[in-house]
């Protein structure tokens, strides 16, 4: 009897001490605002796992009903500055001289402008329901801001064997998860910015009918000295 009765207490203030637990980690841990600001970095090969957490966010939906976790979601916005980090940290694991990253820095920088992208790890129900590639997944995900703009991915891909770098540049991206990469246009039909320039936060939605929840990227203010980018020295030297 006693342990019935303990299973049947813990089972009760399960749901409490999960919001609890995530409350105070929200306090303990926000994450940091975000610059959306283009222009040269000067990071170095080991910046990037600072980078890589400024960029990435994570999120639960949790069944309190059910007492189960329905989703785990991992999501790496692949910013401009993101970039620039990924690329410094690839050039140097891969001993590129200065003119080939220079080339891949201006690729990768330059395809930002073409697409919102997130390199995207989720887990948690059924495998099967979680491919956002699928008419019939579980999840639907939508890129969002603080104005209310609301966009459809316009390419999802699954990642079916992540490559070395997928999993070493992505260190979450562990064999339990299922990895997608998402696009979403940067304008709309109309040309409007999908982002909005006085957005506040941006963020990625994923919802369906067992709930929902956002990842949430909130964007620093953007300060410019003499209508200039602050930050538009490029430092491509070679490491050392």
């Amino acid at each position: 009897m006693m342990v019935t009765n303990w299973r049947i207490a813990v089972a009760a203030a399960l749901p409490w001490i999960v919001v609890a637990g995530a409350a105070l980690g929200a306090v303990g841990c926000a994450a940091p605002a975000v610059s959306m600001q283009e222009g040269a970095r000067e990071y170095v090969a080991s910046d990037y796992d600072s980078v890589l957490d400024v960029w990435t966010r994570t999120e639960t939906v949790f069944l309190f009903s059910e007492l189960e976790r329905a989703l785990t979601v991992t999501a790496t916005f692949e910013s401009w500055d993101f970039r620039w980090a990924y690329v410094i940290r690839y050039a140097n694991d891969y001993r590129l001289t200065v003119a080939q990253r220079q080339r891949l820095l201006k690729q990768a920088t330059e395809e930002t402008r073409l697409a919102h992208q997130f390199f995207v790890a989720l887990y948690g129900g059924d495998k099967r329901q979680n491919d956002l590639t699928k008419p019939a997944s579980a999840w639907i995900v939508r890129l969002i801001d603080s104005t209310g703009n609301e966009t459809a991915p316009e390419e999802v891909i699954a990642i079916r064997k992540p490559s070395a770098l997928e999993q070493r540049y992505y260190p979450y991206n562990t064999v339990w998860r299922q990895a997608f990469r998402v696009r979403f246009p940067t304008a709309s039909r109309d040309g409007r910015p999908t982002l909005s320039p006085q957005a506040t936060w941006v963020g990625l939605r994923f919802a369906g009918a067992k709930g929902n929840t956002d990842l949430v990227w909130d964007l620093e203010k953007q300060a410019t000295t003499g209508g200039k980018d602050t930050q538009a020295r490029l430092i491509l030297a070679p490491p050392p």
